[in-house]
This record gives structure tokens, C-alpha cells and sequence, in this order.
């Protein structure tokens, strides 16, 4: 009864289009109520201050409103441009190679704001518009900018492992390095589909650069590309902790806005912060109704039935396992954003993944990658609709554009997923 009122409310609101926080939390509220049938309605409620609380109240999770302010702070800084104009002298001279500076930039801006609807904004801007020009066709060019930023969730530092690590009780340094090389795996397969696309269209190429004009614009760009130098070295050096990091990326990100490139003016601080409050109680708006709903799964046992179902199901075979686990969030991708998916199904999988012997760093891997395929995935990418509205296309040509880009992101899905050395190589 419990789970038909939990499961039934939450689809009905979706299907309506409410808000995915407000879902999570009125359903799992309809479910308390049915559960607790008889006993006062406060005595029924008295327990979401505390499950507020503790659900927003980690330690790690104060490395959230840190990294989303050190994105603000370097995009307001202009890193986006300098690290446009750098790739472009290095690469914008071959076939396709304005492509090729898409997912390049979106990979090094990923290590900046690590979110990817934040890099297609930032991004998006003056790449789609530059392929557009070079040749390839506004939806394409829409379509490669929207999962390009996806990739802003699997490479370090990443704010979705940020939530898997808490939810899991993993470390977040060995969950960043294990991002690393299937983000650089799938900006690979993202430039050998644009260029094999780029084939079949008549292309037009920048002048070769020469290089002292390469070297200028590296300098230009030093202070961006040292970011996840700093915020990775530190991490992995030891010298502070993936929260402590975070407040450091931001520091330096402020002393590089204001002092080094002097695009940020002290005046323009202001909005900056409330940009990244706003941002930051979004996040944590969905993390509290997620939190809610895995609470209910749990108080309710749902969570414990599923994951043996999930056991009987596999029949202790991780192939299958990691088959489930992929249709489940791909879909899920499609439908909810990646915090609400790690809530729902990482208190599933994870008992499984115990009891089948598998790395829960390596979990974390293929289920971010999953949840960053699902950014760009129709109906409901996230990272569409605002490549959408700067490239200002149709959602319904943009969905066919990126289906060769998703057919070679799943290539390096199913590889990640069944040779775990490739996320594990680094920790």
C-alpha cells in the first residue's frame, strides 16, 4: 500500500510536470501519512526537522555551494573565452577542428564548474555559433554542445560524485580519480563522431596559427587551466580534503577574477553570490525531498525488497547487474536530474554491488557516466533545452542530431562498465 501511494503520487506529479523536489517530497509525505494511519498528523510530521537536517547537514556537502561559486566567479572572469581561444590556435586550423575545440574546452571547463548545464551556458555561447559558421548545421552544432557538457559530470571535480560519495559513504578523491579517464574517454568518441559527421559536409578551417600566437594564448589561459591543477593536486597530494578544495578553487577563483584578469568587478560580486545561493538551494532543495523519498524506501523496507529481488534477478552474475543498473538510470536520465537519481537508486544498488563483490568507487563511475548521458538524452536532457535556446533550434531536431553522439557516448559506457580497470587505473 505504502509503495502504490509513494510510487502513483510521485508519477502523477511528474507526468503534470511538477517540479522533480517538489515530487520527491509531497510523495514521500502522501506515503508517511498512509503509513502512519491513526496516529496524529504532528506526530506524524515531528520527524522532518530532524531528516532535514541530517539530510543537508554533511560535512561533504559543503563542498557544493564552494564549487558552484568558483564556476561563477572564473566563468564572470572570462575563462570560457581564453580557453575557447587557446583551443582554437592549437587545433582550429584541422578539419572539423572547431568541433574538436567544443569538446576540448567542455572538458577543461568541466574541471572548473563541474556542472554540465553550467558549461553548455558558459560554452555554448560562442562555440555554437562559431560551427554553425564552420559548416555544420545548427542542430548538430546544438547537439554536440549539449553532451559536451555532460561530460562537466565525470571529470573531476565533479559535484554529482560529491553526492554519490555521501550517499555511499565512499571517498571523494578516489571518486574523482576515477572519473577522469572515462571523461577524456568520451570527449574522445564525442570528436571522432563530429569529425566523421564532418565528413560528409563541406567544412571550412582557420588559419593556421603560428607559435608565438599559441604561446600568448596560453598564457592568457595559464591561470584558468591551473584551477583543476590546484583543486586536483591538492586532493591527491594530500594537502587538503575534496571540501577543503573546494573552498580553496573558490579563493583562487576570486583572486584570479578580480586581481589576475580584473573582469570580475568588486561591484558584480553581489549577484555572483546570490547566483550561486540560488543554485545551491536548488540543489539542496532536491536533496532534501530525495532524501525524503529514500527514507520511505527505507522505513518501509522497499529498499531491502528490491535489492533482493535485484540479487535473485542477477543471479549473483555482475553482468547482469551492470545491465540493470544501465537501462534503469538511462532511463532515469531521461526523467530526473542526477542528484534525485543518486538518492532513489544508489541505497538499491549499493547492498547488491556489496554482495556481488564490486568496487563501490567503480559503481560510482558507471553510474555517474549513465546520469551524464542522460543530460543529453530526449525528452528531458536538461543539457538540450539550453543548447536549444542558444542555438535556437527545435527540441525535436536536436533530439535526432545527438543520437550519433549518445550511440558513441554508450560505447565508452559499456566499456567503463565491464572493464573496471579503465575508472580504477587511477585510485
Amino acid at each position: 500500500m505504502i509503495a502504490a501511494v509513494l510510487f502513483i503520487t510521485f508519477a502523477i506529479l511528474l507526468i503534470i510536470g511538477t517540479p522533480i523536489s517538489v515530487c520527491l517530497g509531497v510523495s514521500s509525505l502522501a506515503a508517511m501519512i498512509v503509513q502512519g494511519a491513526g496516529r496524529p498528523l504532528d506526530t506524524i510530521m515531528s520527524s522532518l526537522p530532524r531528516l532535514v537536517s541530517s539530510s543537508t547537514s554533511k560535512f561533504v556537502l559543503l563542498a557544493i555551494p564552494f564549487f558552484i561559486l568558483a564556476g561563477n566567479i572564473m566563468e564572470k572572469a572570462g575563462i570560457s573565452r581564453r580557453l575557447i581561444d587557446l583551443a582554437e590556435k592549437c587545433v582550429g586550423h584541422i578539419r572539423g577542428g572547431v568541433a574538436m575545440v567544443c569538446v576540448i574546452v567542455a572538458c577543461f571547463f568541466a574541471a572548473i564548474s563541474g556542472s554540465g548545464p553550467a558549461t553548455v551556458a558558459a560554452l555554448g555561447v560562442i562555440l555554437v555559433p562559431a560551427m554553425i559558421k564552420a559548416g555544420y548545421s545548427p542542430a548538430f552544432s546544438a547537439a554536440l554542445m549539449g553532451i559536451s557538457g555532460a561530460i562537466g559530470v565525470v571529470i573531476p571535480p565533479s559535484i554529482t560524485f560529491v553526492v554519490y560519495g555521501s550517499i555511499a559513504d565512499t571517498s571523494i578523491g578516489d571518486l574523482f580519480k576515477s572519473g577522469m579517464i572515462p571523461g577524456i574517454m568520451m570527449g574522445a568518441a564525442l570528436i571522432i563522431t563530429a569529425l566523421l559527421v564532418g565528413r560528409k559536409t563541406k567544412l571550412k578551417v582557420m588559419p593556421k596559427a603560428t607559435g608565438k600566437e599559441r604561446w600568448l594564448a596560453f598564457k592568457d589561459a595559464f591561470w584558468g587551466l591551473m584551477m583543476p591543477v590546484i583543486i586536483l593536486g591538492g586532493i591527491y597530494g594530500g594537502i587538503f580534503t575534496p571540501t577543503e578544495a573546494a573552498a580553496v578553487s573558490a579563493v583562487y577563483g576570486l583572486f584570479v577574477g578580480v586581481f589576475v584578469y580584473k573582469e570580475v568587478k568588486l561591484k558584480e560580486l553581489y549577484e555572483i553570490f546570490v547566483d550561486s545561493a540560488s543554485t545551491t538551494a536548488t540543489v539542496m532543495f532536491i536533496t532534501i525531498g530525495a532524501s525524503l523519498f529514500a527514507y520511505v524506501l527505507t522505513r518501509a523496507r522497499l529498499d531491502v525488497a528490491i535489492s533482493q529481488a535485484l540479487v535473485e534477478v542477477t543471479g549473483g552474475s555482475t553482468i547482469i547487474f551492470f545491465l540493470i543498473v544501465n537501462v534503469i538510470l538511462l532511463i532515469a536520465g531521461c526523467f530526473l536530474d542526477s542528484t534525485s537519481a543518486l538518492y532513489i537508486f544508489t541505497p538499491l544498488f549499493v547492498p547488491v554491488a556489496l554482495e556481488l563483490g564490486i568496487d563501490l568507487v567503480h559503481l560510482g563511475a558507471v553510474m555517474i557516466l549513465n546520469l551524464a548521458i542522460g543530460l543529453a538524452t530526449p525528452p528531458v536532457g536538461v543539457n538540450l533545452y539550453v543548447a536549444c535556446g542558444i542555438g535556437n533550434v527545435k527540441i525535436k531536431d536536436i533530439s535526432v542530431a545527438v543520437l550519433p553522439l549518445i550511440l558513441a557516448s554508450l560505447i565508452v559506457l559499456l566499456l567503463v562498465t565491464y572493464i573496471p580497470q579503465i575508472s580504477l587505473l587511477l585510485v
